[in-house]
């Protein structure tokens, strides 16, 4: 069954959106920097194994980022809070648009 939480960091003030399968292993990663919410990840471990059979993984990597590997089991110092699908896809989709949109502005 797929799930959806987040979590903050406080020591960054980072708040971490992750899907997860059934077994704890992220899906789907956002991480947002506070303040202002400033989209830092957006990554889809799929999108990320198909990139990297296409030699294109850093490429990926340098415009969405990384999922964690460890199941959510391993990690400490974290407090999940649930989500609903729908505000999971709400985070993902805004972080998506503005990483993407960071990537076609040119470089100063």
């Amino acid at each position: 069954m797929t799930t959806w939480v987040r979590c903050f960091w406080g020591e960054e003030a980072v708040w971490f959106y992750f899907e997860l399968d059934a077994d704890g292993y992220v899906i789907r990663q956002v991480e947002l920097q506070e303040p202002g919410s400033k989209a830092l990840t957006a990554a889809s471990l799929a999108e990320w194994q198909e990139a990297q059979r296409d030699g294109r993984s850093a490429e990926y990597e340098s415009v969405y980022g990384l999922t964690a590997e460890p199941p959510i089991s391993e990690w400490e110092g974290h407090d999940p809070q649930s989500l609903s699908a729908d505000e999971f896809e709400i985070v993902w989709s805004t972080a998506r648009g503005e990483l993407q949109d960071r990537q076609r502005r040119p470089s100063s």
